[in-house]
C-alpha cells in the first residue's frame, strides 16, 4: 500500500456527522467547554473513540496562532527539579497546555536553554531555580510570561513563587534547639541568590535563641562531594558542632557520608538535617531528617501564574511564598551529655 493508500484520518467533521451535531458542537466537547448537553457529550466522545478521532495539535496551533506550549527549564543535575517535573507536568496538562522540557547541561547554559524553548513557540515560560541576572529576567518578562520556581526575583512583570526558605531553616533550627543542641552549624550552598538566602534564615534563627557564639558557617554546595569536603573541614575544628543543617539533601547525604568512613556515628555524635525531602532522603539505609518542599503546590501554582496571564490577561507581579515543614528520620537525636 502506498502513501495515496493509506486509510484518512478521522476529523471533526467526521464525529460531528457519525453524532448529527454540529462540528463546533464537537468541538467544545473535545475541549471540555461548557455548553452541550451531558448526553450529547456522551455521544460525541463515544463517537471520537469509536472512529479513534486524534485533534490535530499542529493545525488547530497554525489556526489560532497559538501553540500552547510551556516551556520549562531545569538542571539535570538537581534532584528537587526531577521531582517538580513530575508535578508541572500534570498541572500544565489540566490547565489544557502541553510542556516542552529543555536543560542546563555541561554543555548548555540557561539563556541556551530558554532561546530553544522560544524558537519552539514556547507562550510562557517556568524557570526552575533560575540564576540569570535580574535584568535579564525583566527582558524575558516584557516578551513573554514567565514564573521562577524557588528563587525570589524583583523584576516587574516576572512571577515568582518560591518555598519560603526562613521559615524550612526556622524549623530546622527550632527542632534541634529542642532536642537540646546549642552547637548548630548550618554548610551552604555556595553562590546565588538562594544559597545565600538559607545562610541568612540560619543566622537569624540562631540569633532567635541566643545562640550567636555558636554560629558556624562552613562553604558547601549543591552536590554530595561538596558535603564530604565540609565534613573534612569539621573533623579538623577542635570543638565539632553536635548538629549540622545542610544546603540540600545532595549536601547532607555526602556529609554523612564522610563522616560514617570517619568513625562519627550519626546521629549519636552528630545530627544532621537536609533541605528539599529528595527520594534518597527517604531510602531505608539513608533515612535523612530533612525540610520537605511541597512540589506539587509549587508546580500548580507556578503553571496558575502563567495561565492567569494568558488566559485572563492579568498583569503585576505576583510573589507566592509557600509553607514548607519538616520531616523527622533517622539523623537527628538529643547530644549526648
Amino acid at each position: 500500500m502506498g502513501p495515496l493508500d493509506q486509510p484518512r484520518r478521522p476529523r471533526l467533521d467526521d464525529v460531528a456527522s457519525e453524532v448529527g451535531v454540529s462540528p463546533a458542537t464537537v468541538s467544545l466537547v473535545l475541549r471540555g467547554i461548557a455548553g452541550p448537553s451531558a448526553a450529547t457529550r456522551e455521544r460525541v466522545l463515544a463517537a471520537a473513540a469509536r472512529l479513534d478521532y486524534r485533534p490535530d495539535r499542529a493545525a488547530s496551533a497554525l489556526a489560532s496562532r497559538r501553540s500552547r506550549l510551556i516551556g520549562v527549564v531545569m538542571n539535570v543535575s538537581n534532584p528537587f527539579h526531577t521531582q517538580l517535573i513530575e508535578d508541572v507536568v500534570e498541572a500544565t496538562q489540566l490547565a489544557g497546555y502541553h510542556l516542552i522540557l529543555n536543560a542546563v547541561t555541561r554543555s548548555q547554559d540557561e539563556a541556551q536553554a530558554i532561546e530553544t524553548l522560544l524558537d519552539s513557540r514556547s507562550e510562557a515560560l517556568v524557570l526552575l531555580g533560575s540564576t540569570l541576572p535580574v535584568q535579564r529576567l525583566k527582558i524575558l518578562g516584557r516578551q513573554l510570561p514567565i514564573v521562577v520556581v524557588g528563587r525570589p526575583v524583583s523584576a516587574a512583570g516576572v512571577e515568582v513563587v518560591r518555598t519560603d526558605d526562613n521559615k524550612g531553616l526556622a524549623q530546622a533550627v527550632t527542632y534541634l534547639v529542642g532536642l537540646g543542641h546549642e552547637r548548630i552549624a548550618y554548610i551552604g550552598g555556595g553562590r546565588g541568590a538562594v544559597p545565600a538566602l538559607r545562610g541568612r534564615a540560619y543566622q537569624h534563627a540562631m540569633r532567635h535563641f541566643h545562640l550567636d557564639d555558636y554560629m558556624q558557617i562552613l562553604d558547601g554546595g549543591e552536590t554530595e562531594a561538596a558535603g564530604g569536603q565540609a565534613a573534612r573541614m569539621l573533623l579538623l575544628v577542635e570543638r565539632h558542632p553536635t548538629a549540622v543543617v545542610t544546603f540540600n539533601d545532595r549536601c547532607a547525604v555526602g556529609l554523612i557520608d564522610a563522616l560514617l568512613r570517619a568513625g562519627v556515628k550519626i546521629p549519636e555524635t552528630i545530627s544532621v538535617i537536609g533541605y528539599d525531602d529528595s527520594p534518597v532522603a527517604r531510602l531505608a539505609h539513608i533515612n535523612l531528617t530533612t525540610v520537605s518542599q511541597n512540589t506539587h503546590e509549587l508546580a500548580a501554582l507556578a503553571v496558575r501564574a502563567l495561565t492567569e496571564r494568558m488566559e485572563n490577561g492579568r498583569t503585576g507581579k505576583q510573589d507566592v511564598v509557600v509553607p514548607p515543614h519538616l520531616v523527622v528520620r533517622g539523623t537527628t537525636a538529643s547530644p549526648l551529655s
